[in-house]
């Protein structure tokens, strides 16, 4: 059933699916890339510090050499003594550190496209409480792709460090007849020279799971035909319920454009189905203004609502058909339409005129 349905999942993830997937904390991200950056930020560290941390080291031993035989046993003493050693100790690795933990942090960063929060990786989630569950993770197939990758980092390490070791095989018996600082410092480079050979090859391989995980991202959030609809659906809203609110909408539209006819100084009518409401007030409006209009039963009815009110309908066929087509309900008679429409009001005006004098 699973099968079937990544089977049917053959549509690319939709940005609101990218988007809820990131908002809860969830990326494609590599752990290679951040091995490589440590590894990067510990070899700049050696590089940049290593000679003077080693000055740091002997100073140390040697402190705790000389001080060694005045040592008195007492509360006091081995508190001072934790405190300069503790001192020491930050002194030689807390550069280190600082620039291990930048490294890390920046790796993510540039993984996940800038500084993200989410909440959502905090929530408590009972359902990993479950024994059978966790042992299927334990044995699943990214658990075990990892294991593989760790055995291959693990690998690649340890042959790195046995040739590195094997060309300098030579030199090490020599050593014997060295101080303590010369010693070091030829640990520190043959350190330096298996660290570098191992960055090369966790670049390379960093590259490659990156691109994979990228990959496993965007295959784990394509999404079915039927998903895609029922996203569409939650975005735009049910096209039912649209639809149903447009016809409320221009139900409530029709309604306040029937009740502006009586309003109206005259109805332009073609014969057959169209008719154009127009008003005129001179102090309100500089020109007349179309109060309603339409075709069909809208336009019977407009005729209908006149005849009940007595206002004057005129037939006009290519008036009423380009009043109707360019003309909005509530705009003013255009220039070119002036004309047309002022004869007929005046021809209404007249019609009034004359039907008070009588």
């Amino acid at each position: 059933m699973a099968e079937d349905n990544k089977d049917q999942k053959t549509e690319e993830p939709t940005s609101k699916r990218i988007t809820d997937t990131e908002d809860k904390g969830n990326f494609a991200h590599s752990r290679e890339i951040n091995s490589s950056f440590i590894l990067l930020a510990s070899l700049m560290g050696f590089m940049m510090m290593g000679e003077q941390s080693t000055k740091n080291v002997m100073e140390s031993w040697h402190v705790m050499i000389t001080e060694a035989s005045s040592l008195q046993l007492s509360t006091d003493e081995l508190f001072k003594v934790t405190v300069n050693t503790m001192k020491s100790f930050m002194k030689i690795v807390g550069p280190f550190l600082f620039l291990i933990m930048f490294a890390g942090i920046f790796s993510n960063l540039i993984q996940v496209g800038g500084l993200r929060f989410s909440a959502h990786p905090l929530t408590p989630k009972f359902n990993k409480l479950n024994p059978l569950k966790g042992f299927g993770r334990i044995f699943s197939k990214n658990s075990l792709m990892e294991l593989f990758k760790s055995l291959f980092k693990v690998s690649i390490i340890s042959t790195a460090s046995y040739f590195t070791i094997s060309s300098h095989w030579d030199e090490i018996s020599p050593l014997m007849g060295l101080g303590v600082g010369e010693i070091l410092s030829f640990m520190g480079l043959v350190a330096l020279e298996i660290i570098f050979q191992v960055l090369i090859i966790m670049i390379f391989l960093s590259l490659l799971d990156f691109a994979f995980q990228k990959f496993t991202y965007k295959e784990n959030l394509r999404m079915t035909k039927q998903e895609i609809k029922e996203e569409r659906k939650e975005t735009d809203g049910n096209p039912q319920i649209k639809q149903r609110i447009r016809a409320v909408q221009m139900e409530m539209a029709r309604k306040r454009m029937m009740s502006a006819v009586p309003e109206a100084d005259v109805i332009v009518t073609n014969p057959t189905h169209i008719s154009v409401a127009i008003k005129y007030d001179a102090i309100e409006h500089s020109a007349p203004i179309v109060v309603a209009k339409g075709s069909g039963d809208i336009a019977m009815k407009i005729r209908e609502i006149a005849k009940e009110h007595g206002i004057p309908i005129v037939e006009d066929k290519p008036l009423a058909r380009v009043l109707n087509k360019t003309v909005e309900i509530g705009q003013q008679i255009p220039d070119n339409l002036f004309k047309a429409v002022a004869e007929i009001l005046a021809y209404v005006y007249q019609l009034k005129s004359g039907l008070n004098q009588s």
